[in-house]
């Protein structure tokens, strides 16, 4: 299948991104040289390794003629022919919108890009003196995918493309795992188009958030392994070990193990996710043990060199996935975290969930929350304001005491920076879960019950898996917003919801693919009216209706969300006018959620050297810093004014400016100032 091959590259390249990265940070080569070299050693490994029965055959004719049938479906399908379509239509409004617009992910412009671009100008990876903490702890996934774009680019602007071809790879590999997880084929290939248009995948495929990206891993590893399994389970049973034994499930199982390491490697938050993938891979683990274990007494020389040989390359293959994955941050994280392996230690409180009773409550009533509520919420502010009333007293003051600072805010539209999987997907599955239930239940009254869609207790427990793996992360977080950060765990939650026999009948019936023509219709609404990338002139027509009715509150939000959003990508740029040409290097001062993006551009121009409060002038001066930007929020946080650091540091002011970066903040001062010699 296209989608297979187009998996199996994508895996290879992140993996080959990330160990590049990691690679060469090692080496103090994290530069175009760098990079150089190491395409064209990967160039001549994969020349020689062409025959080999690890190398992946390319894309044939027949490949194209199964994907143009999977989005042009079988006339005995054509009713339903509305639903690829609509993802075709998606997947382009997407890339568009990526390239018209320059990324405003908030998170991916305060601390994603520029720790690569930090690590860039030094030419290594290097623990970052900035009180952005997230800089430092986090995982590098998506960042070893970005450096090459940043370094030879030189922009941004391609980045979308990292979250964008996730988005198209999802369909097909949620229609293997779902079938092959026991979901009917007509179920699946209806779901499957449904799924993406979820509006965390669909608002953050055309951006920089790394919470949906990973979903592809997520899949991939579970697909590769039950692929591993299924193959295992028919290749040759003779009790010797030949090298053509390997041939039909090695690639798979070695595809499994690098894409559960780039899963981890790009959050850790999707670490429990791991069990899932343990209990697939249990059987063919047992298996393979017991065949080897029976086969010992048996081999020859011939037969013992080519086991040799392919103990050394899983040896060199598990190698591989401890770089791409979290354990090189870890261990970092220990090193200069005093032992804590997780950044837990210099987090927000909430972040390490201290209750697991707190986590599962809490988490609970906030993945209904930030799921179910409308697409469109004018009620937000009102909810805002009286959620605490609404719910329980005990229940509040359990997750007051246990979740990070405003958890239960919800928006009036969906963001890439707070939604979930949505109303439409939600509400869609609750109701097939029911009209599931209902027919199976009008089938037992009737003794028409259908008994070939039994399921093993292991089929089951893999159904299940996934949903322990979801009750693990919900005992040990508290962030807000979690709807958005299970991105991955969704295509692995909902079969089990829609494993019923009963749903290949509810697919094929009318008002249920009216149903999914709304959730289509919500989705395309919520991607048109997205702040970060309108696909509709949002300021203009907003002028107009504000001028026509001043002093209406919401539409005065509206605008300012639009207007806000549409300078973010850049949002200090009036700044760069105080810069004396050829600047190198500038400071900057400010709290750990503000952006510095503005002062790094052009990219490669300059390097930003960030500093604390606390810092000497000495300090300051060491770092080479003469000109500095200011946060005037950092100082007054530090009980100080401008003119109080200014003595203290020995510098003069230059200008001000007030600007807005957040909606929630407000207009900030900024400051820049001269450091004397």
């Amino acid at each position: 299948m296209f989608f297979l091959r187009a998996v199996q590259f994508w895996i290879a390249l992140s993996t080959l991104a990330s160990v590049a990265g990691w690679t060469l940070s090692a080496l103090g080569m994290l530069n175009r040289t760098g990079y150089a070299i190491f395409a064209v050693l990967v160039a001549v490994l994969i020349f020689a390794s062409r025959k080999s029965t690890w190398f992946p055959s390319l894309p044939s004719v027949q490949d194209f003629k199964k994907l143009r049938h999977r989005f042009l479906p079988a006339r005995r399908r054509r009713s339903q022919g509305f639903l690829p379509a609509g993802f075709v239509i998606f997947a382009g409004l997407i890339f568009l919108s990526g390239l018209i617009y320059a990324p405003t992910d908030h998170t991916g412009l305060s601390y994603r890009v520029p720790r690569v671009l930090h690590w860039l100008q030094h030419e290594h990876w290097f623990w970052i003196h900035t009180p952005n903490y997230r800089m430092n702890d986090r995982a590098c996934g998506i960042e070893w995918l970005s450096a090459p774009l940043l370094l030879f680019m030189r922009s941004d602007r391609a980045l979308f493309l990292l979250n964008f071809i996730p988005f198209v790879l999802m369909p097909g590999l949620i229609f293997s795992v779902w079938t092959r997880f026991g979901v009917r084929p007509r179920v699946a290939w209806n779901w499957m188009w449904l799924v993406p248009t979820g509006y965390c995948f669909l608002l953050q495929a055309g951006g920089i958030a790394n919470d949906t990206f990973p979903a592809v891993y997520a899949l991939a590893m579970i697909d590769f392994a039950l692929r591993a399994r299924d193959k295992f389970r028919v290749s040759s049973f003779e009790f010797r070990v030949r090298a053509a034994d390997f041939a039909p499930w090695t690639l798979d199982l070695g595809l499994s193990l690098l894409s559960a390491a780039l899963l981890v490697g790009a959050k850790a938050s999707n670490l429990p996710l791991g069990l899932p993938w343990i209990v697939v891979l249990a059987p063919l683990t047992w298996r393979l043990l017991s065949r080897r274990s029976h086969n010992h007494a048996t081999r020859n020389t011939q037969h013992v060199s080519r086991f040799t040989f392919h103990a050394l390359a899983w040896l060199i293959l598990f190698g591989v996935a401890l770089v791409v994955s979290f354990i090189p941050t870890a261990i970092l994280n220990m090193h200069y975290l005093n032992g804590d392996w997780s950044g837990l230690s210099i987090e927000r409180t909430g972040m390490n969930m201290k209750n697991p009773i707190a986590g599962i409550l809490g988490n609970g009533v906030l993945l209904i929350t930030n799921n179910f509520v409308p697409t469109f919420f004018p009620m937000a502010h009102w909810w805002n304001e009286h959620a605490l009333s609404i719910f329980p007293g005990a229940l509040v003051r359990l997750m007051n005491n246990n979740f990070e600072e405003g958890y239960y805010t919800l928006g009036e539209i969906p963001t890439e920076d707070s939604s979930g999987i949505g109303f439409g997907i939600s509400m869609l599955v609750v109701i097939s879960v029911l009209a599931g239930w209902k027919m199976q239940s009008g089938k037992r009254e009737s003794g028409k019950v259908e008994t070939g869609n039994t399921l093993t207790l292991y089929s089951k427990l893999i159904l299940i898996a996934p949903w322990l793996a979801l009750l693990a992360y919900c005992m040990k977080t508290g962030m807000v917003t979690p709807g958005r950060l299970i991105s991955p765990y969704y295509p692995l939650l909902f079969p089990l919801l829609l494993v019923g026999a009963g749903q290949s009948q509810i697919v094929r019936r009318c008002w249920w693919r009216i149903l999914a023509g709304g959730v289509l219709a919500l989705a395309l609404a919520a991607l048109i009216v997205n702040p970060s990338r309108p696909l509709w002139p949002a300021n203009t027509i907003l002028a107009k209706v504000v001028a026509k009715h001043p002093g209406q509150p919401k539409l005065l939000r509206a605008q300012k969300v639009y207007e806000v959003y549409g300078y973010r990508a850049d949002p200090l740029a009036e700044l760069r006018q105080w810069f004396p040409p050829g600047l190198k290097i500038v400071g900057f001062m400010g709290t750990g959620d503000d952006l510095d993006i503005s002062l790094w551009k052009p990219y490669g121009s300059r390097r930003v050297e960030p500093f604390l409060i606390d810092d000497s002038p000495e300090t300051i001066r060491k770092l080479g810093i003469e000109y500095a930007v200011v946060s005037r929020l950092r100082l007054d946080t530090g009980h100080t004014t401008i003119e109080e650091w200014m003595r203290k540091s020995g510098a003069e002011l230059i200008a001000s400016a007030t600007l807005t970066t957040t909606v929630g903040m407000g207009p900030q001062v900024w400051y820049v100032v001269r450091l004397k010699p």
